[in-house]
């Protein structure tokens, strides 16, 4: 379109100039070359076609038939100029663009409002053959991604095929319908060191996880949940016991990833990892990342009026609060109104108190 409509200035310009040099001898000729009118003209051309252009495909059809018109006629003339500019500069207030911005607007609205439910996958990154004394088996390492995101840290545990057929046999009595339809890769007497039978095993037990966790009632179970976190809380704890720290605090911070994928960051269990972690983090002098755990306990306490670890979660907090410089008024009236609330306390067990003190079977 704007090859046309220059195509039809050039001829414009030069039966123009024609006539100027016969009326004047050809003496401006030379002063104003054709090229110099041309580039003058081409920046006003571009200035009458500037605009926002609609997105609507019928309006872009009359955009362009008015277009059309508007080049037939004689472009020398300024009126006509200012016309094609007006019209174009107005195409971004059309009721057209409006109406598209308000329907990707209200798209947005609504896809923000329902979000896709995101999906774990269980992957089996790597798989090696372990010889100890008595026995010797295949220890598969597992890693639980959420789809759609990229875990700085992940979360892993690594499990042999024993643990994965003690899982099979407890979920299937108690879920023998829902275990039908499951697959469970067979125990085999020869061949089960070979690449070839660890790749296939690997494969089998992701879907097996994945066919696993698909079904809600499993996938809420205490048997699906603990053959995941249960064996590094009880790791993390004798850690704990024994005063290593740092080894515990790795630990705990695993425990902590499985649950946040596996969705049971309000459970007894999930209390109990941010007690460890606020422990560890304190006996490291790590105190910010203490108060922090102790602050999400506390929310995940909010409603509940009594429970075994809410005075020593408050108390822990209040001392770290003082420590750190953080504001601990809230934590002195809840702790407060816990102790007028039921009959006198006997002195509170410290957070590490009952962390050691609980049992993990």
């Amino acid at each position: 379109m704007a090859a046309r409509i220059l195509h039809r200035l050039r001829h414009a310009l030069a039966g123009e100039g024609g006539r100027e040099e016969r009326a004047h001898g050809g003496s401006e000729a030379e002063d104003f070359p054709e090229s110099s009118e041309l580039e003058d003209d081409t920046e006003g051309l571009s200035t009458r076609l500037s605009g926002t252009l609609s997105f609507t495909s019928h309006e872009e059809e009359e955009d362009e038939n008015e277009e059309e018109e508007g080049a037939g006629e004689e472009l020398g003339e300024p009126a006509q100029a200012t016309g094609a500019a007006a019209e174009w500069g107005s195409a971004a207030e059309r009721p057209g663009s409006s109406l598209l911005t308000r329907q990707l607007q209200e798209l947005w609205r609504k896809s923000r409002g329902s979000l896709v439910p995101q999906r774990l996958l269980f992957e089996v990154t790597s798989a090696s053959v372990v010889n100890e004394r008595s026995s010797k088996y295949v220890l598969y390492t597992i890693y639980l991604i959420r789809s759609g995101q990229f875990d700085k840290a992940p979360a892993a545990i690594t499990r042999r095929y024993s643990d994965f057929e003690r899982l099979n046999r407890r979920l299937r009595c108690r879920f023998g319908c829902d275990m039908a339809g499951i697959a469970f890769p067979r125990k085999r007497l020869r061949r089960n060191f070979t690449a070839e039978t660890i790749a296939k095993r690997s494969r089998a037990f992701e879907q097996f996880l994945s066919h696993l966790h698909s079904i809600a009632e499993i996938r809420r179970s205490p048997e699906f949940l603990e053959f995941f976190f249960l064996q590094d809380l009880r790791v993390a704890q004798r850690l704990t016991c024994t005063g290593m720290y740092r080894e515990a605090l790795a630990t705990w911070a695993n425990a902590y990833r499985l649950q946040d994928r596996l969705g049971v960051c309000s459970s007894g269990r999930f209390l109990l990892t941010l007690a460890g972690l606020a422990v560890c983090h304190q006996e490291l002098d790590e105190l910010g990342e203490a108060h922090g755990c102790c602050e999400q306990a506390l929310q995940l306490l909010e409603a509940q009026g009594s429970h075994p670890l809410l005075g020593p979660f408050l108390q822990a907090h209040i001392h770290l609060a003082w420590k750190v410089g953080k504001d601990k008024r809230r934590s002195e009236a809840r702790l407060q109104d816990l102790r007028e609330a039921g009959p006198p306390l006997q002195p509170q067990p410290t957070l590490k108190e009952c962390l050691i003190k609980e049992p993990l079977e």
